[in-house]
């Protein structure tokens, strides 16, 4: 299954031509390509999938559903680790 997951973009540069991000979800940082969010800013909370930035939301819905996520075992699958319960 590949989800649309929340993170918050911490950083942003070039590489090649493309606009490139680090986003954190929830721990977990990754880097993504922000082709389809040119404008985009650091702070911002995006819907990320397969790699790309696709849609803003604001922080509450992404942190509900960063936690939703979580709770039903879903974050494991669609980020590739394993989150420590503590």
């Amino acid at each position: 299954m590949c989800l649309g997951v929340p993170g918050r973009i911490e950083d942003i540069w070039e590489a090649d031509g493309t606009r490139m991000a680090t986003v954190d979800f929830g721990g977990v940082r990754k880097e993504v390509c922000l082709a389809y969010l040119p404008d985009a800013v650091i702070g911002e909370y995006t819907i990320v999938h397969v790699g790309f930035a696709l849609t803003r939301l604001d922080e509450k819905s992404a942190l509900e559903t960063l936690e939703l996520f979580r709770s039903v075992g879903l974050l494991d699958d669609e980020l590739g680790v394993t989150f420590d319960p503590r």
